[in-house]
Protein backbone atom coordinates (compact mmCIF):
# COMPACT_ATOMS: atom_id res chain seq x y z
CA UNK A 1 0.00 0.00 0.00
CA UNK A 2 3.10 2.43 0.87
CA UNK A 3 4.07 2.09 -3.02
CA UNK A 4 0.61 3.33 -3.95
CA UNK A 5 0.24 5.78 -1.64
CA UNK A 6 4.15 6.98 -2.51
CA UNK A 7 2.58 7.17 -6.34
CA UNK A 8 -0.30 9.05 -5.32
CA UNK A 9 1.32 11.59 -3.33
CA UNK A 10 3.57 12.63 -6.82
CA UNK A 11 3.39 15.29 -8.94
CA UNK A 12 5.25 13.11 -11.40
CA UNK A 13 3.14 9.92 -11.53
CA UNK A 14 2.19 8.99 -14.63
CA UNK A 15 -0.35 7.06 -16.08
CA UNK A 16 2.18 4.24 -17.13
CA UNK A 17 3.29 4.15 -13.45
CA UNK A 18 0.45 3.43 -11.92
CA UNK A 19 0.02 0.87 -14.53
CA UNK A 20 3.57 -1.08 -13.43
CA UNK A 21 2.58 -0.79 -9.26
CA UNK A 22 2.14 -3.85 -7.91
CA UNK A 23 -1.27 -4.76 -6.55
CA UNK A 24 -1.32 -6.26 -3.05
CA UNK A 25 -2.43 -9.68 -2.34
CA UNK A 26 -4.53 -8.03 0.54
CA UNK A 27 -6.05 -5.13 1.95
CA UNK A 28 -7.85 -3.48 4.99
CA UNK A 29 -11.52 -3.32 4.92
CA UNK A 30 -14.46 -2.97 6.62
CA UNK A 31 -16.56 -6.30 7.12
CA UNK A 32 -19.95 -8.41 8.34
CA UNK A 33 -19.39 -11.33 8.94
CA UNK A 34 -22.03 -13.94 7.80
CA UNK A 35 -21.98 -16.02 11.02
CA UNK A 36 -22.55 -13.47 13.09
CA UNK A 37 -25.91 -12.25 10.87
CA UNK A 38 -27.94 -13.64 14.09
CA UNK A 39 -26.19 -11.75 16.65
CA UNK A 40 -28.50 -9.11 17.44
CA UNK A 41 -31.91 -11.09 17.22
CA UNK A 42 -34.12 -10.37 19.85
CA UNK A 43 -32.74 -6.66 20.12
CA UNK A 44 -34.54 -3.78 19.38
CA UNK A 45 -33.57 -1.78 15.64
CA UNK A 46 -32.07 1.53 18.19
CA UNK A 47 -30.13 -0.85 20.45
CA UNK A 48 -28.36 -2.54 18.14
CA UNK A 49 -24.70 -1.66 17.86
CA UNK A 50 -22.55 -1.38 14.68
CA UNK A 51 -19.40 -1.36 16.87
CA UNK A 52 -20.09 -4.44 17.82
CA UNK A 53 -20.57 -6.16 14.27
CA UNK A 54 -18.50 -3.67 11.70
CA UNK A 55 -14.48 -5.78 12.11
CA UNK A 56 -11.84 -3.81 9.98
CA UNK A 57 -9.36 -6.84 9.02
CA UNK A 58 -7.37 -7.97 5.87
CA UNK A 59 -9.35 -9.42 2.93
CA UNK A 60 -7.74 -10.68 -0.32
CA UNK A 61 -8.01 -8.75 -3.25
CA UNK A 62 -10.71 -9.30 -5.49
CA UNK A 63 -9.93 -10.64 -9.06
CA UNK A 64 -11.01 -7.81 -12.04
CA UNK A 65 -13.38 -8.72 -14.38
CA UNK A 66 -13.88 -7.36 -17.57
CA UNK A 67 -15.66 -3.93 -17.58
CA UNK A 68 -14.33 -3.41 -14.28
CA UNK A 69 -11.45 -1.29 -12.06
CA UNK A 70 -9.53 -1.71 -9.50
CA UNK A 71 -9.70 1.84 -7.33
CA UNK A 72 -7.37 2.42 -4.58
CA UNK A 73 -9.71 4.22 -2.28
CA UNK A 74 -8.19 7.09 -0.50
CA UNK A 75 -11.83 8.54 1.21
CA UNK A 76 -15.34 6.68 1.70
CA UNK A 77 -18.44 7.55 3.75
CA UNK A 78 -21.43 6.05 5.95
CA UNK A 79 -24.91 6.00 4.76
CA UNK A 80 -27.83 4.60 6.00
CA UNK A 81 -27.47 1.43 3.99
CA UNK A 82 -24.10 0.52 6.05
CA UNK A 83 -26.16 0.80 9.30
CA UNK A 84 -28.76 -1.30 7.87
CA UNK A 85 -26.12 -3.86 6.83
CA UNK A 86 -24.45 -3.49 10.41
CA UNK A 87 -27.41 -4.62 12.33
CA UNK A 88 -28.72 -6.88 9.89
CA UNK A 89 -31.88 -5.03 8.42
CA UNK A 90 -34.33 -5.22 7.30
CA UNK A 91 -32.70 -8.52 6.01
CA UNK A 92 -29.14 -9.80 6.48
CA UNK A 93 -27.58 -8.74 2.89
CA UNK A 94 -25.62 -11.99 2.76
CA UNK A 95 -28.82 -13.04 0.98
CA UNK A 96 -28.19 -10.04 -1.72
CA UNK A 97 -24.43 -11.59 -1.70
CA UNK A 98 -26.27 -15.43 -2.26
CA UNK A 99 -28.43 -14.40 -4.84
CA UNK A 100 -26.08 -12.48 -7.22
CA UNK A 101 -23.18 -15.58 -6.99
CA UNK A 102 -25.45 -17.60 -9.04
CA UNK A 103 -26.03 -15.02 -11.59
CA UNK A 104 -22.55 -15.82 -13.56
CA UNK A 105 -18.97 -17.47 -13.16
CA UNK A 106 -17.70 -13.99 -12.50
CA UNK A 107 -20.38 -12.83 -9.96
CA UNK A 108 -19.61 -15.88 -7.86
CA UNK A 109 -16.74 -13.65 -6.52
CA UNK A 110 -19.35 -12.17 -4.09
CA UNK A 111 -20.64 -15.00 -2.63
CA UNK A 112 -18.02 -14.75 0.13
CA UNK A 113 -18.77 -15.35 4.44
CA UNK A 114 -17.85 -11.90 4.75
CA UNK A 115 -19.04 -8.49 2.90
CA UNK A 116 -17.04 -5.60 2.45
CA UNK A 117 -19.18 -2.90 2.78
CA UNK A 118 -19.46 0.78 1.99
CA UNK A 119 -21.27 3.03 -1.41
CA UNK A 120 -18.85 5.45 -1.59
CA UNK A 121 -15.29 6.29 -2.48
CA UNK A 122 -13.06 9.06 -3.87
CA UNK A 123 -9.90 7.54 -5.01
CA UNK A 124 -7.21 6.70 -8.22
CA UNK A 125 -7.48 4.15 -10.22
CA UNK A 126 -5.30 1.19 -10.43
CA UNK A 127 -6.48 -1.04 -12.99
CA UNK A 128 -8.63 -1.38 -15.37
CA UNK A 129 -10.18 -5.14 -17.23
CA UNK A 130 -11.11 -5.61 -20.49
CA UNK A 131 -13.37 -3.75 -22.54
CA UNK A 132 -12.40 -0.53 -20.10
CA UNK A 133 -11.50 2.68 -22.53
CA UNK A 134 -12.89 5.74 -20.70
CA UNK A 135 -11.21 5.30 -17.77
CA UNK A 136 -7.32 5.01 -16.70
CA UNK A 137 -4.67 4.22 -13.87
CA UNK A 138 -4.01 7.04 -12.43
CA UNK A 139 -7.44 8.82 -12.95
CA UNK A 140 -8.87 10.57 -9.75
CA UNK A 141 -13.04 9.23 -9.55
CA UNK A 142 -15.26 8.91 -7.33
CA UNK A 143 -17.83 6.50 -7.93
CA UNK A 144 -21.47 5.76 -7.59
CA UNK A 145 -23.40 2.94 -6.11
CA UNK A 146 -25.41 1.69 -9.00
CA UNK A 147 -24.26 -1.31 -10.07
CA UNK A 148 -26.48 -3.00 -13.24
CA UNK A 149 -25.52 -5.96 -15.87
CA UNK A 150 -27.64 -4.46 -18.73
CA UNK A 151 -28.53 -7.61 -20.64
CA UNK A 152 -32.10 -6.50 -20.40
CA UNK A 153 -33.52 -4.56 -22.87
CA UNK A 154 -35.45 -3.41 -19.57
CA UNK A 155 -32.66 -0.84 -18.76
CA UNK A 156 -31.58 0.79 -21.80
CA UNK A 157 -34.19 3.39 -21.08
CA UNK A 158 -33.35 3.77 -17.39
CA UNK A 159 -30.42 1.94 -16.18
CA UNK A 160 -32.20 1.67 -12.59
CA UNK A 161 -34.81 -0.37 -13.92
CA UNK A 162 -32.55 -2.91 -15.05
CA UNK A 163 -33.88 -6.67 -12.97
CA UNK A 164 -30.10 -6.90 -12.34
CA UNK A 165 -29.51 -3.55 -10.90
CA UNK A 166 -27.96 -3.64 -7.32
CA UNK A 167 -26.18 -1.15 -4.92
CA UNK A 168 -22.60 -1.48 -4.90
CA UNK A 169 -21.74 -2.25 -1.56
CA UNK A 170 -24.65 -3.39 -0.09
CA UNK A 171 -26.21 -5.88 -2.54
CA UNK A 172 -22.85 -6.54 -4.36
CA UNK A 173 -19.38 -7.41 -2.11
CA UNK A 174 -15.89 -5.21 -2.21
CA UNK A 175 -17.69 -1.94 -1.35
CA UNK A 176 -16.02 1.35 -0.62
CA UNK A 177 -14.84 1.43 2.87
CA UNK A 178 -11.83 -0.29 2.27
CA UNK A 179 -8.26 0.77 1.00
CA UNK A 180 -9.15 -1.00 -2.54
CA UNK A 181 -12.61 -1.23 -4.17
CA UNK A 182 -13.86 -2.99 -7.12
CA UNK A 183 -16.14 -1.12 -9.84
CA UNK A 184 -18.00 -1.41 -12.54
CA UNK A 185 -16.59 1.51 -14.89
CA UNK A 186 -19.50 2.92 -15.82
CA UNK A 187 -19.52 3.83 -11.76
CA UNK A 188 -17.27 6.15 -12.25
CA UNK A 189 -17.05 9.94 -12.68
CA UNK A 190 -14.43 12.87 -12.33
CA UNK A 191 -13.50 14.00 -9.16
CA UNK A 192 -14.68 17.11 -8.36
CA UNK A 193 -10.80 19.32 -8.25
CA UNK A 194 -11.47 21.68 -5.73
CA UNK A 195 -12.95 19.00 -3.11
CA UNK A 196 -10.44 17.23 -0.68
CA UNK A 197 -11.06 13.35 -0.86
CA UNK A 198 -13.31 13.17 2.19
CA UNK A 199 -15.13 16.39 0.49
CA UNK A 200 -15.42 14.70 -2.68
CA UNK A 201 -16.52 11.11 -1.59
CA UNK A 202 -19.03 12.43 0.64
CA UNK A 203 -21.74 13.39 -1.48
CA UNK A 204 -22.21 10.45 -4.14
CA UNK A 205 -25.18 8.06 -2.72
CA UNK A 206 -27.19 11.00 -1.35
CA UNK A 207 -26.74 13.69 -3.97
CA UNK A 208 -27.32 11.20 -7.02
CA UNK A 209 -30.60 9.82 -4.83
CA UNK A 210 -31.81 13.52 -4.19
CA UNK A 211 -31.28 14.47 -7.66
CA UNK A 212 -33.21 11.92 -9.10
CA UNK A 213 -35.95 12.14 -5.91
CA UNK A 214 -36.42 15.61 -6.41
CA UNK A 215 -34.67 17.16 -9.98
CA UNK A 216 -34.97 14.36 -12.57
CA UNK A 217 -38.06 13.52 -14.83
CA UNK A 218 -37.92 10.08 -13.07
CA UNK A 219 -38.46 11.96 -9.49
CA UNK A 220 -40.66 14.79 -8.78
CA UNK A 221 -39.24 17.32 -11.58
CA UNK A 222 -39.03 19.62 -9.58
CA UNK A 223 -39.46 23.02 -11.28
CA UNK A 224 -39.10 27.07 -10.05
CA UNK A 225 -41.38 28.48 -7.39
CA UNK A 226 -42.21 24.80 -6.50
CA UNK A 227 -42.90 24.81 -2.71
CA UNK A 228 -40.54 21.73 -1.55
CA UNK A 229 -41.37 20.01 1.85
CA UNK A 230 -37.80 18.94 3.36
CA UNK A 231 -37.67 15.84 6.17
CA UNK A 232 -34.30 15.99 7.37
CA UNK A 233 -33.48 19.06 5.40
CA UNK A 234 -29.74 19.18 7.35
CA UNK A 235 -28.99 15.36 7.44
CA UNK A 236 -27.35 13.53 4.41
CA UNK A 237 -30.25 13.68 2.07
CA UNK A 238 -32.33 16.39 2.90
CA UNK A 239 -28.77 18.82 2.72
CA UNK A 240 -29.14 17.73 -0.84
CA UNK A 241 -32.25 18.27 -1.19
CA UNK A 242 -32.58 21.68 0.15
CA UNK A 243 -29.57 22.61 -1.81
CA UNK A 244 -31.50 21.45 -5.19
CA UNK A 245 -34.68 23.14 -4.37
CA UNK A 246 -32.65 26.84 -3.76
CA UNK A 247 -30.30 25.88 -6.87
CA UNK A 248 -33.60 25.27 -8.97
CA UNK A 249 -36.09 28.53 -7.73
CA UNK A 250 -37.63 26.48 -5.87
CA UNK A 251 -38.99 27.29 -1.92
CA UNK A 252 -37.54 24.62 0.80
CA UNK A 253 -39.83 24.16 3.86
CA UNK A 254 -37.28 22.46 5.99
CA UNK A 255 -38.40 20.31 8.78
CA UNK A 256 -35.80 19.90 11.27
CA UNK A 257 -35.25 18.70 15.16
CA UNK A 258 -33.05 21.29 16.87
CA UNK A 259 -32.07 24.83 17.11
CA UNK A 260 -28.29 23.55 15.50
CA UNK A 261 -30.09 22.53 12.57
CA UNK A 262 -32.47 24.79 11.92
CA UNK A 263 -29.52 27.67 11.25
CA UNK A 264 -27.47 25.09 9.47
CA UNK A 265 -30.84 25.37 6.94
CA UNK A 266 -30.70 29.50 7.38
CA UNK A 267 -26.76 29.21 6.37
CA UNK A 268 -27.74 27.40 3.19
CA UNK A 269 -29.99 30.36 2.18
CA UNK A 270 -33.68 28.76 3.70
CA UNK A 271 -36.20 31.15 5.35
CA UNK A 272 -38.94 28.39 5.70
CA UNK A 273 -38.02 26.13 8.55
CA UNK A 274 -39.98 24.11 10.87
CA UNK A 275 -38.41 22.52 13.99
CA UNK A 276 -40.82 19.74 14.89
CA UNK A 277 -39.56 19.29 18.15
CA UNK A 278 -39.57 22.81 19.51
CA UNK A 279 -42.92 23.21 17.68
CA UNK A 280 -44.19 19.64 19.47
CA UNK A 281 -45.08 17.89 16.41
CA UNK A 282 -46.18 14.45 16.96
CA UNK A 283 -48.21 12.43 14.22
CA UNK A 284 -48.76 9.45 16.31
CA UNK A 285 -50.56 8.74 19.28
CA UNK A 286 -49.43 5.61 20.04
CA UNK A 287 -48.17 2.75 18.19
CA UNK A 288 -50.99 1.95 16.21
CA UNK A 289 -52.76 5.08 15.95
CA UNK A 290 -52.19 8.40 13.70
CA UNK A 291 -53.31 11.87 14.72
CA UNK A 292 -54.98 13.78 12.06
CA UNK A 293 -55.36 16.92 14.07
CA UNK A 294 -51.36 16.96 14.02
CA UNK A 295 -51.70 16.56 10.45
CA UNK A 296 -53.95 19.60 9.95
CA UNK A 297 -51.47 21.42 12.59
CA UNK A 298 -48.40 20.96 10.31
CA UNK A 299 -50.39 22.09 7.33
CA UNK A 300 -51.65 24.88 9.03
CA UNK A 301 -47.76 25.86 9.64
CA UNK A 302 -46.79 25.56 5.90
CA UNK A 303 -49.19 27.55 5.11
CA UNK A 304 -48.32 30.74 7.71
CA UNK A 305 -44.45 30.34 6.19
CA UNK A 306 -45.47 29.64 2.16
CA UNK A 307 -48.35 32.73 1.93
CA UNK A 308 -51.08 30.51 2.43
CA UNK A 309 -50.07 27.64 0.04
CA UNK A 310 -49.82 24.34 0.39
CA UNK A 311 -46.75 22.39 -0.84
CA UNK A 312 -46.16 21.16 -4.40
CA UNK A 313 -43.56 18.19 -3.62
CA UNK A 314 -42.78 16.18 -0.65
CA UNK A 315 -39.20 14.52 -0.12
CA UNK A 316 -39.85 11.62 1.68
CA UNK A 317 -37.20 9.63 3.17
CA UNK A 318 -38.56 8.95 7.12
CA UNK A 319 -41.27 6.94 6.49
CA UNK A 320 -43.63 5.62 8.82
CA UNK A 321 -43.58 7.98 11.34
CA UNK A 322 -44.20 11.18 8.68
CA UNK A 323 -46.18 9.57 5.37
CA UNK A 324 -49.76 10.18 6.66
CA UNK A 325 -48.83 13.46 7.06
CA UNK A 326 -46.82 13.86 4.26
CA UNK A 327 -50.16 12.93 2.02
CA UNK A 328 -52.12 15.04 4.01
CA UNK A 329 -50.29 18.45 3.64
CA UNK A 330 -49.52 17.90 -0.14
CA UNK A 331 -51.85 20.25 -2.68
CA UNK A 332 -53.86 19.04 -4.97
CA UNK A 333 -52.30 17.25 -7.64
CA UNK A 334 -49.19 17.72 -5.83
CA UNK A 335 -46.19 14.62 -4.91
CA UNK A 336 -44.70 12.99 -2.91
CA UNK A 337 -41.37 11.25 -3.17
CA UNK A 338 -40.28 8.53 -1.58
CA UNK A 339 -37.06 6.44 -1.73
CA UNK A 340 -36.26 5.59 1.81
CA UNK A 341 -38.09 4.37 5.26
CA UNK A 342 -36.08 5.05 8.01
CA UNK A 343 -38.61 4.91 10.99
CA UNK A 344 -40.36 1.90 9.28
CA UNK A 345 -41.52 0.29 6.26
CA UNK A 346 -45.14 0.20 6.70
CA UNK A 347 -46.53 3.25 5.53
CA UNK A 348 -50.15 4.52 6.99
CA UNK A 349 -52.06 7.19 5.46
CA UNK A 350 -55.54 8.19 4.69
CA UNK A 351 -56.16 7.39 0.99
CA UNK A 352 -59.26 9.81 0.75
CA UNK A 353 -56.62 12.71 0.59
CA UNK A 354 -54.71 10.85 -2.59
CA UNK A 355 -57.11 9.79 -4.68
CA UNK A 356 -60.08 12.54 -4.04
CA UNK A 357 -56.76 15.08 -4.03
CA UNK A 358 -55.48 13.26 -7.52
CA UNK A 359 -52.08 13.29 -5.50
CA UNK A 360 -49.05 11.16 -6.68
CA UNK A 361 -47.01 8.87 -5.00
CA UNK A 362 -43.80 8.57 -6.40
CA UNK A 363 -41.22 5.44 -5.76
CA UNK A 364 -37.65 6.83 -5.96
CA UNK A 365 -34.35 4.41 -5.69
CA UNK A 366 -30.88 5.84 -6.15
CA UNK A 367 -29.89 7.04 -9.59
CA UNK A 368 -29.20 6.26 -12.84
CA UNK A 369 -24.98 6.41 -14.76
CA UNK A 370 -26.92 9.53 -16.68
CA UNK A 371 -28.33 11.12 -12.82
CA UNK A 372 -25.31 10.45 -10.95
CA UNK A 373 -22.97 12.51 -13.78
CA UNK A 374 -25.13 15.67 -13.56
CA UNK A 375 -25.27 15.63 -9.96
CA UNK A 376 -21.73 15.04 -9.49
CA UNK A 377 -21.12 18.14 -12.41
CA UNK A 378 -22.56 20.13 -10.46
CA UNK A 379 -20.62 19.65 -7.44
CA UNK A 380 -17.86 19.55 -9.56
CA UNK A 381 -18.73 23.25 -10.90
CA UNK A 382 -19.66 24.64 -7.11
CA UNK A 383 -23.37 24.84 -8.12
CA UNK A 384 -24.19 22.01 -4.82
CA UNK A 385 -21.92 21.34 -1.98
CA UNK A 386 -20.50 18.69 0.22
CA UNK A 387 -22.63 18.58 3.46
CA UNK A 388 -19.48 16.79 5.45
CA UNK A 389 -19.41 17.18 8.99
CA UNK A 390 -17.08 14.65 10.32
CA UNK A 391 -14.47 12.54 9.61
CA UNK A 392 -13.38 9.32 10.72
CA UNK A 393 -10.29 6.85 10.31
CA UNK A 394 -10.74 3.39 8.42
CA UNK A 395 -10.57 1.81 12.03
CA UNK A 396 -13.29 3.87 14.18
CA UNK A 397 -16.11 2.75 11.11
CA UNK A 398 -18.32 1.27 13.70
CA UNK A 399 -18.59 4.52 15.71
CA UNK A 400 -19.07 6.15 12.40
CA UNK A 401 -22.08 3.82 11.84
CA UNK A 402 -23.24 4.21 15.22
CA UNK A 403 -23.14 7.83 15.55
CA UNK A 404 -25.51 7.81 11.92
CA UNK A 405 -27.82 5.28 13.40
CA UNK A 406 -28.92 7.00 16.53
CA UNK A 407 -29.39 10.35 14.35
CA UNK A 408 -26.54 12.26 16.40
CA UNK A 409 -24.55 13.37 13.30
CA UNK A 410 -25.49 15.99 10.82
CA UNK A 411 -24.85 16.25 6.86
CA UNK A 412 -22.69 13.11 6.27
CA UNK A 413 -19.93 11.48 7.96
CA UNK A 414 -16.75 10.76 6.09
CA UNK A 415 -14.14 7.84 6.58
CA UNK A 416 -10.21 8.52 5.79
CA UNK A 417 -9.10 5.16 4.08
CA UNK A 418 -5.65 4.74 2.34
CA UNK A 419 -5.66 9.21 2.71
CA UNK A 420 -3.44 10.21 6.08
CA UNK A 421 -4.73 13.61 6.72
CA UNK A 422 -7.72 15.49 5.87
CA UNK A 423 -7.72 18.51 4.00
CA UNK A 424 -5.39 16.52 0.96
CA UNK A 425 -6.03 15.80 -2.72
CA UNK A 426 -7.24 19.70 -3.71
CA UNK A 427 -6.48 20.47 -7.03
CA UNK A 428 -8.16 23.36 -8.13
CA UNK A 429 -7.19 25.97 -5.08
CA UNK A 430 -9.23 29.01 -7.21
CA UNK A 431 -12.54 27.66 -7.39
CA UNK A 432 -12.31 25.73 -3.46
CA UNK A 433 -11.70 29.60 -2.42
CA UNK A 434 -14.81 30.79 -4.13
CA UNK A 435 -17.08 28.10 -2.06
CA UNK A 436 -15.11 27.51 1.10
CA UNK A 437 -17.61 28.84 3.68
CA UNK A 438 -20.67 26.65 2.20
CA UNK A 439 -17.96 23.57 1.69
CA UNK A 440 -16.82 23.82 5.44
CA UNK A 441 -20.80 24.75 6.52
CA UNK A 442 -21.47 21.45 7.86
CA UNK A 443 -18.22 21.12 9.71
CA UNK A 444 -17.05 22.47 13.48
CA UNK A 445 -15.89 26.53 13.55
CA UNK A 446 -13.47 25.93 14.94
CA UNK A 447 -11.66 22.69 12.63
CA UNK A 448 -8.41 23.52 10.96
CA UNK A 449 -8.51 23.82 7.12
CA UNK A 450 -5.74 22.83 5.11
CA UNK A 451 -5.71 23.97 1.66
CA UNK A 452 -2.98 22.15 -0.24
CA UNK A 453 -1.51 24.27 -3.42
CA UNK A 454 0.04 20.88 -5.02
CA UNK A 455 -0.70 17.91 -5.38
CA UNK A 456 0.63 15.80 -2.22
CA UNK A 457 -1.72 13.48 -1.68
Amino acid sequence: MKEILDAIQSQDSTAADFAALSIPESYRAVTVHKDEAEMFAGVASRDKDPRKSLHVEDVPVPELGPGEALVAVMASSVNYNSVWTSIFEPVSTFGFLERYGKLSDLSKRHDLPYHVIGSDLAGVVLRTGPGVNAWNPGDEVVAHCLSVELESSDGHNDTMLDPEQRIWGFETNFGGLAEIALVKSNQLMPKPKHLSWEEAASPGLVNSTAYRQLVSRNGAGMKQGDNVLIWGASGGLGSYATQFALAGGANPICVVSSDKKAEICRKMGATAIIDRNTEGFKFWKDEHNQDPREWKRFGKRIRELTGGEDVDIVFEHPGRETFGASVYVTRKGGTIVTCASTSGYNHEYDNRYLWMSLKRIIGSHFANYREAWEANRLIAKGKIHPTLSKVYSLQDTGQAAHDVHRNVHQGKVGVLALAPAEGLGVRDTELREQHIDAINLFRDASAERAIPSSRNV
